[in-house]
């Protein structure tokens, strides 16, 4: 059963990539099979992060934020999370052993655009990172 939802996890991220960067969905047909899907998958994590931080004005993008993040490490922790988007992210982050660290500057720079636009170039340079 798990192939299953790992599948239909997979296709959500697919799903996500097409429906919010047409283009990008696009250029991804120009690689090899083998990694279109890992692409799509990290994509709708990417996705996932910014849209909160981008769209979501009516809630409370901080504690969103806080709850994706969590949920993404215990995912990658226990090689599996209810959330398709995670799911499909941290079986390819676990298949090509991508760094933790990555995936934390990645989101320390969505804490960012929560916080503050304006940025020092220390800042700037750590949030383009």
């Amino acid at each position: 059963m798990k192939k299953i939802f790992d599948e239909v996890s997979a296709q959500c991220s697919q799903l996500v990539t097409k429906r919010y960067s047409t283009s990008f969905s696009l250029g991804i047909r120009f690689l090899g099979k083998e990694l279109r899907e890992p692409i799509y998958s990290i994509y709708g994590f990417v996705r996932l992060a910014d849209e909160i931080v981008d769209s979501f004005h009516d809630y409370d993008k901080e504690a969103m934020l806080g709850k994706l993040k969590r949920e993404c490490f215990e995912a990658l922790e226990e090689q599996i999370s209810i959330n398709p988007i995670l799911n499909a992210f941290q079986a390819v982050v676990n298949r090509y052993q991508i760094e933790r660290e990555l995936i934390e500057l990645f989101l320390e720079s969505m804490e960012m655009d929560l916080l503050k636009n304006e940025y020092t170039q220390k800042k700037y340079e750590k949030y383009i990172l």
